[in-house]
């Protein structure tokens, strides 16, 4: 993955991430372990929630947010693509030598492993949440 070059691509990149949840509400620390995958810096993390919730992405209630993503989860059949290679997964860290990427509008987002691609996504929810 090409990581965005700009604060302007990062914000992009993290609200659109929030749009495709597949979970219409998670917590404050789930949200910010799916924008941990863009950014780990805290004040565009902060951007992206409130551009979020500008755009009405994500309405926030305290440490909840629920994402009004209007039906547009990720399509794994034709935005998520694997590629062979050796990767470090940018949620977990672990070693990997099949990448999952997720090609958004704003850019793409990756790699994942085959599970953290889920709880990435909010198809599967994490051990710890």
């Amino acid at each position: 993955m090409t990581a965005p070059s700009t604060r302007t691509e990062t914000v992009e990149l993290g609200v659109e991430l929030l749009a495709h949840l597949e979970r219409e509400e998670l917590t404050l620390p789930e949200a910010i372990d799916r924008i941990e995958t863009v950014t780990t810096s805290p004040a565009p993390t902060r951007e992206i929630l409130d551009t979020a919730e500008k755009r009405g992405v994500i309405d926030r209630d305290g440490a909840r947010l629920r994402v009004e993503r209007g039906g547009t989860h990720v399509n794994y059949e034709t935005q998520v693509v694997t590629r062979e290679g050796s990767f470090e997964c940018r949620r977990c860290g672990s070693g990997l030598t099949t990448g999952h990427f997720v090609r958004l509008d704003a850019g793409e987002l990756g790699p994942f492993g085959s599970s953290c691609i889920r709880k990435v996504t909010g198809r599967e929810e994490s051990a710890d949440e």
